[in-house]
């Protein structure tokens, strides 16, 4: 019964409304513990009646992380429907629950897509309520599965109901920071209602029911403003005036003590039975018995804790406690002798298998070289599922039951690996630390160097980062292992300057790498793919396709240490090169599953279809990559993917968006700084130029193309607009050394459309003399080049030029085909400027055409489904693909063909093919 709570009632019944209509939905509820979020959970269950199908779990508080436990749990009911996924997302599921094999392992993202797929699966007859509770205790590998499908939710007809304990004070609670202000860690983002205690009337009404008249005068006052209308708290402190005298403690602590004096007047055997309950992680009665049975508590020993009302058992025959503060009392009341008897006994009751182990492990008081060697293939298990952070903690339990020094070593170094693996910075160094002080080896601190540095890089510090790597890299160790740091060290050195980058790529190239190793091609190409665009010598460039299969063949991990050469290539401006692998790579990424990948091979395959004046098919993937790159929390990524759409954004004169998008790129995330700050000051600049605002564009690009990123491939392509909006302000100076690298670029890329921009910078500095030349040879070499935006925009320029020059005849045909072209394209602040010059040569200028066909009125989303479903793909095919739901993928045709003005797939094939 729920006493009060209104807002909370409203809340749940409209979460409940969406499935109903063929919506989803995600509400999270969090709040102290014992306030009633549990309550409200099962109001939920009791609201949604027959009408919903129900699935339900909760996290348990355990020492040990088990890898997809709580997911495994919730899901259980629907295993039967794994048949009916993809086959990279059912494999991906069978891999994580431990029923078969995920080749290569499992990948988060798929996992958390799976999730989603079969939440969808379960919805597909009757709307889904999926309930979870104490989700700050679920095992991080459930979690971010839960919380990537929570993300991705639009019309399955789900409704997940989450509840959190929150500290109050921020403070870290199951490795989750759920803190009572806004500060909710994985968590953060999701819809959420924080409960606070009840009003007095209600806390009058609860108090009443649960103790008639036995609490009366000054107790009764002075319980009701200790518990502070805490549910919890009303029905379980002290009842008296003589026991609320020994009030003082914080109300969680008064609470665990209320329930130790309701456990010890239990008999001897319950008490063992409730406390083997309390040490079992899954409430599963048959192995609790067992175990207790080991003990000496037989099954009758249950009936008075059930007589009590601290525990029942459930139609699934699992245990539950009456609240988990209930459980943490008895695991703390325990004295340490009978709490490892407990496990041990568990371990002994269980079958061969990761929790027999973990049971067995945490029972140990001594040194054990065969359980530490079960725990590191626990933990190499662990790690197969993506469950890094599981990993981490049997690989440091391990080290800590091995008898051997360096066997222990290894395990430490292979815990800080996991530990950084999982995004644990801190417990990877102190991991790291300890490993450290306990060997000379020079392998073994090279990779703690490495484990330093990647703590180093995802925290933005990135010199810190490229100088571990670099030094653990000239160790004596294999070239193998020292081109796998370089490699992150080029990363780390991309954010530091030119002269790390040059001497990390020297250092990659001088390498004695035999033709077999995998990386031997990458590490040959990347220096010859980047050191020119530095203004450096070096060797002749490969064919990137050619470097690729040498990779593969030599058993390079495709496409994961494939993808460096997208970037190369985009460097170097051989960006049809990046086009046509980046697009080869995202499909095998996508028939994969490896899709933790995709938002680097997206950012990458956005710029190239950018560069290549194909702006709405780089809105498409750009879209797609920010919404999978949030869902992985990639910092990185996000950051780069939503500076690049707030390029687009500039492009088409969209202000709003576009400084909002910037300012969402420009604000650190959680692992790292803005990596996306030289294409948002990019973004900003070109919106700027497009409206007309010279100064503030010339202000920005020179900050761009002269700093620390000048090298990024945003401040090279950059280069030819601060020469514009330097000309426009009468300071061509301010462009001259950017224009003279700039120019060196251009002749070491060697391709047509950089040697058509140099000229249009040539152009523009002048001597006037030489302008209308260097204009026609740069529209000569636009021919050809697939760049219309670009083309364009040479040719709105040579027409200004006609124009000051009084040769108005001249300038209108150039004016006019930039003009249709920028329209075509969406360019409105540029369509504008083109308009209003060929209204000053004396021709009446076309109003603003129209949206350029229907397609526009489409969401990047709406598009790319309707692309698909053109291609003849069923929905299900396309949610497979786009790691959606079929009935989402339904919803979004749904609304496109009224859009479009179209009724069927017929149409709509035909209206693309046209």
């Amino acid at each position: 019964m729920l006493y009060g709570r209104e807002r909370e009632r409203a809340a749940v019944d409209a979460l409940l409304d969406g499935p109903r209509g063929g919506r989803s939905g995600v509400l999270l509820l969090r709040g102290e513990p014992g306030i009633g979020k549990t309550a409200v959970l099962e109001y939920a269950v009791a609201a949604a009646g027959d009408g919903f199908r129900v699935v339900r779990a909760t996290g348990v508080e355990y020492e040990a992380e088990l890898p997809f436990a709580g997911l495994s749990l919730l899901l259980a009911t629907g295993l039967d429907r794994l048949d009916a996924l993809p086959g990279p997302q059912r494999r991906s599921l069978e891999g994580a629950f431990g029923l078969g094999e995920a080749p290569g392992g499992t990948d988060r993202l798929l996992a958390g897509l799976a999730t989603l797929g079969l939440l969808a699966e379960l919805a597909s007859e009757q709307p889904l309520l999926c309930v979870v509770d104490d989700v700050q205790w679920l095992d991080r590998s459930s979690l971010d599965a839960l919380l990537i499908a929570a993300r991705r939710l639009q019309a399955e007809g789900v409704a997940l109901l989450l509840a959190a304990r929150d500290t109050g004070a921020g403070a870290d609670v199951g490795g989750l920071d759920v803190g009572a202000e806004a500060d909710l860690g994985p968590l953060a983002g999701l819809p959420d209602l924080r409960l606070t205690g009840l009003a007095e009337p209600d806390a009058l009404r609860l108090l009443d029911d649960r103790t008639g008249a036995a609490l009366t005068g000054p107790a009764r006052r002075r319980l009701l403003a200790e518990a502070a209308g805490n549910p919890l708290a009303l029905v379980e402190l002290p009842s008296t005036e003589a026991d609320l005298a020994s009030g003082g403690l914080a109300l969680t602590s008064r609470l665990r003590i209320a329930f130790h004096g309701q456990v010890t007047g239990l008999p001897p055997a319950t008490q063992t039975l409730l406390l083997v309950a309390a040490a079992e992680e899954n409430g599963e009665l048959d192995v609790v018995l067992a175990a207790a049975a080991a003990l000496g508590a037989g099954a009758d020993a249950l009936e008075p804790a059930e007589r009590a009302g601290l525990v029942a058992v459930g139609a699934d025959r699992r245990f539950a406690f009456r609240h988990p503060l209930l459980r943490a009392a008895v695991l703390q009341r325990a004295p340490l002798q009978q709490r490892l008897a407990a496990h041990r006994a568990l371990g002994e009751a269980l079958e061969d298998g990761d929790r027999r182990t973990w049971h067995l492990a945490l029972a140990a008081t001594a040194p054990d070289a065969g359980l530490a060697d079960a725990l590191e293939r626990t933990a190499a298990r662990a790690e197969a599922r993506g469950a890094h952070g599981g990993a981490a903690a049997a690989y440091e339990r391990a080290a800590g039951l091995t008898p051997d020094r360096d066997g222990a070593t290894r395990r430490l170094v292979l815990a800080a690996e996991a530990a950084t693996e999982e995004g644990k910075l801190e417990l990877a160094e102190a991991l790291a630390e300890r490993a450290g002080a306990r060997t000379d080896s020079v392998f073994a601190h090279a990779l703690l160097d490495q484990v330093r540095a990647v703590a180093q890089f995802w925290r933005g510090a990135y010199p810190a980062a490229y100088r571990l790597l670099l030094d653990a890299a000239a160790t004596d160790i294999e070239p193998a292992h020292a081109a796998r740091m370089l490699l992150q060290a080029f990363h780390a050195a991309w954010y530091v300057g030119e002269e790390p980058v040059a001497t990390v790529l020297d250092r990659l190239a001088a390498l004695p790498l035999g033709a077999d190793e995998p990386l031997a091609p990458l590490a040959r190409h990347l220096p010859a793919a980047v050191l020119p665009a530095l203004g450096r010598p070096a060797g002749p460039l490969p064919d990137v396709r050619a470097t690729a299969a040498a990779a593969r063949k030599a058993g390079a991990e495709s496409p994961v240490d494939l993808v460096q050469l997208c970037g190369a290539t985009l460097v170097l401006g051989r960006d049809h090169e990046t086009l046509e692998l980046a697009a080869e790579l995202t499909a095998e990424a996508r028939a994969k599953g490896t899709v933790g990948v995709l938002p680097t091979l997206q950012f990458f395959l956005a710029e190239a279809e950018l560069f290549h004046g194909r702006h709405r098919d780089a809105e498409v993937t750009a879209t797609e990559g920010l919404a999978l790159a949030r869902d992985t929390g990639q910092a990185q990524w996000t950051s780069q993917l939503a500076s690049l759409l707030a390029c687009l954004a500039a492009l088409s004169g969209a202000d709003q968006r576009c400084a909002e998008l910037a300012a969402a790129a420009l604000v650190p995330g959680s692992a790292a700084p803005a990596a996306g700050e030289p294409w948002a000051h990019w973004a900003l600049a070109l919106l700027d130029l497009g409206r007309g605002r010279a100064a503030a564009a010339a202000d920005r690009l020179h900050t761009l193309t002269t700093g620390p990123y000048r090298h990024h491939v945003g401040a090279t392509r950059a280069v030819p607009d601060l020469v514009e909006a330097a000309v426009r302000l009468g300071e061509p100076e301010r462009a001259a050394e950017p224009y003279e690298r700039f120019a060196r670029w251009a002749g070491a890329a060697g391709t047509p459309w950089a040697e058509a921009l140099r000229l249009r910078c040539q152009a523009l500095l002048g001597p006037d003399e030489l302008a209308e030349s260097a204009y026609r040879a740069a529209l000569d070499l636009h021919e050809g080049a697939h760049r219309p935006f670009e083309r364009a925009r040479t040719a709105l320029l040579y027409g200004e030029w006609l124009r000051r020059e009084r040769r108005r005849t001249d300038a209108r045909p150039h004016l006019g085909a930039a003009l249709e072209t920028f329209e075509r394209l969406g360019a409105e602040p540029w369509a504008d400027r083109a308009r209003a010059e060929l209204t000053a040569t004396g021709t009446a200028a076309p109003a603003p055409a129209a949206a350029a066909g229907a397609l526009t009125a489409l969401t990047p989303q709406e598009l790319q489904i309707a692309r698909l479903a053109a291609r003849g793909l069923t929905n299900r095919d396309i949610a497979a693909q786009l790691f959606l739901s079929p009935r989402t993928v339904g919803h979004h045709l749904y609304k496109a063909y009224p859009k479009l003005g179209i009724a069927s797939r017929t149409e709509l094939a035909a209206l693309l093919r046209g």
